[in-house]
């Protein structure tokens, strides 16, 4: 059992606390074809990321937000199709979180956020930072430092929970201690976190922090 002290939790979404591949894929290579993009390479370096931002990589500046809005709106038409699913041990883990504070800070935009959390049946805590809330997306530690301020705690003493390389960064940025799940990326991807583990099945909340078993 490995014990991690802290005043809050902090949660990424995607890949940590839901698993939407099959939705952001299908809905990739519609996008990508109409804008003469090869879908795998934008993929490879997406995830854990504003849309947004890493849209801006492969497109002149005055494109990037009706492209943005393109993939969006391609991902909600495809939402009926199903590939939302919450991810082990997610669902155990935050319905029993003992009055241990926490929050979501994710890199989707409200709209996406709450419709993948509610397919996938995640509870919402009341703290939730969208990629809409911030000027400076992941591996910026923008979200991380505002969630934490909305909930009135120090980021030192937060835990962020991630799954992405760039949410690690962010975490680590941020002053917190980040425990990493392998549900997206292999463990040497996710060098910079504390901890990294398979997934949430083995954690538990305290009062006083999470316990890793």
């Amino acid at each position: 059992m490995t014990g991690f002290p802290c005043a809050a939790v902090l949660f990424d979404t995607d890949g940590t606390l839901i698993d939407s591949t099959p939705l952001i894929e299908r809905a990739a290579h519609h996008w990508a074809a109409e804008y003469g993009i090869d879908p795998v390479e934008y993929l490879e370096g997406s995830h854990g990321r504003r849309t947004s931002d890493r849209i801006a990589e492969f497109l002149p500046p005055g494109e990037v937000r009706a492209a943005t809005e393109r993939l969006d709106g391609l991902e909600a038409e495809l939402l009926g199709e199903g590939g939302v699913v919450a991810l082990p041990g997610v669902v155990d883990l935050l319905t029993t979180m003992n009055g241990l504070p926490w929050a979501i800070v994710t890199s989707m935009d409200r709209g996406q956020f709450e419709a993948r959390t509610r397919i996938a049946g995640v509870p919402l805590p009341e703290v939730v930072i969208t990629a809409d809330e911030v000027t400076h997306g992941k591996p910026d530690p923008e979200g991380y430092l505002l969630a934490a301020r909305k909930l009135g705690v120090p980021p030192a003493g937060c835990v962020v929970v991630e799954d992405a390389p760039a949410g690690v960064a962010a975490g680590r940025a941020a002053g917190a201690t980040v425990i990493a799940v392998t549900t997206s990326h292999r463990p040497g991807d996710l060098a910079g976190a504390d901890l990294v583990i398979p997934d949430l099945t083995r954690v538990t909340a305290t009062p006083e922090g999470l316990r890793v078993s």
